[in-house]
């Protein structure tokens, strides 16, 4: 599904679920490490949000240009998450050991809090791009002419 949608139910059905799913992916990742979720859930779900718009506005339309420049995003999420993790090897301590985060001002709970916070994020933009990209991938996988970002 390369095109808008026809039925105005639909898109307007879209137009509230879509920002609904995406509110929730910001809460299951923010609040994820206190229970069931973080990083991979919230990546899921952002995923699942963008498919929708693309398969209900298309890719040309101004909704599906977000999806189009989430791919551009590859790789982005693996920086931030060994980021986090030789930040915390530069503090003295193990791989992803929050405790050793070096960040000015912070006690030791609110490094923790930090450090967990910021590799969720880095695991919920990779799931979240590789998620789109494979779903682009298999849409444009039996088109005559490749699919250019």
């Amino acid at each position: 599904m390369k095109q808008i949608h026809d039925s105005i139910i639909v898109q307007s059905m879209s137009r509230m679920l879509i920002p609904l799913a995406q509110l929730f992916a910001i809460y299951v990742l923010f609040f994820g490490q206190y229970g069931p979720g973080g990083g991979f859930v919230a990546g899921v779900i952002w995923t699942t949000s963008m498919i929708l718009t693309f398969l209900v506005f298309g890719l040309k339309s101004p909704q599906g240009r977000l999806v189009e420049k989430a791919l551009h995003g590859d790789g982005i999420g693996l920086i931030i998450f060994v980021g986090v993790g030789g930040l915390c090897l530069i503090g003295g301590g193990e791989f992803l050991n929050y405790a050793n985060l070096e960040i000015p001002g912070l006690d030791a709970p609110a490094r923790r809090y930090m450090g967990i916070l910021l590799a969720q994020i880095g695991v919920a933009v990779d799931v979240a791009v590789t998620g789109i990209s494979i779903v682009l991938s298999l849409a444009y996988h039996d088109t005559e002419q490749e699919y250019d970002v």
